[in-house]
């Protein structure tokens, strides 16, 4: 794994000088100063890059000519979807956490018509009227404190002649392979190591979940 490592970083430093696209004529010396290592360590990568039928080498009295192979780019393809896979299309992050049950206040706020309108309209579906309380272990929390920072889905706040109620931010999510969504207030004080979770089922007798199982969010930011 280590050799395939050394390898590959040879090969793409040989790719940033277009040896894919034309014959490169470059010195082990000139390849030692590109990847910061000796003229002896650079001829040998050079040597098991061909060994491997990564590349082609021609040695002549005019000096060294390397050209990538098609063997070599598609090693160098395989990286490429790798990384696209990791940096490309929605970013999630997955939050492990512990059920507990809560003050039934989960329930009273996602019934409220000027949440629950907005929750059908920008998250796709109509909750069930409650949420799941998570509690965030320490190990957890860097990802937890991620949602803070991040800007997520605006449900806006409302009045009644009653009262006024606040902004909420919300983070489309699965849950057991079902879709949901995280709800978090914006203006009020809201403790770190506790998520809630809307979906459009009851995720407790769906998912048979109880107080003290743990369950994976994976949230989509």
């Amino acid at each position: 794994m280590h050799l395939i490592i050394e390898m590959l970083e040879v090969l793409k430093r040989l790719a940033l000088m277009n040896a894919t696209r034309r014959v490169l004529k470059i010195s082990s010396k000139e390849l030692a100063e590109k990847i910061g290592q000796s003229v002896q360590t650079a001829a040998r990568k050079l040597k098991e890059l061909e060994e491997e039928g990564l590349i082609e080498r021609t040695l002549t009295k005019d000096g060294q000519f390397i050209v990538i192979t098609d063997k070599g780019k598609r090693l160098l393809y395989k990286e490429y979807l790798d990384y696209k896979s990791i940096f490309e299309g929605d970013e999630t992050v997955t939050i492990k956490g512990k059920v507990f049950s809560g003050m039934g206040e989960g329930r009273y706020y996602v019934s409220l018509d000027g949440y629950r309108r907005q929750f059908v309209e920008k998250l796709g579906f109509d909750p069930y009227p409650g949420t799941l309380n998570l509690k965030i272990p320490k190990e957890q929390l860097y990802f937890r404190r991620r949602l803070d920072e991040e800007e997520g889905i605006l449900i806006e706040g409302f009045s009644t002649p009653d009262r006024t109620f606040g902004e909420v931010k919300a983070f489309k999510c699965r849950v057991g392979g079902i879709d949901g969504a995280i709800v978090m207030p914006k203006r009020t004080h809201y403790p770190e190591d506790v998520l809630e979770v809307i979906a459009p089922v009851k995720l407790r007798d769906a998912l048979k979940l109880k107080d003290g199982d743990y369950v994976e969010v994976e949230v989509i930011l």
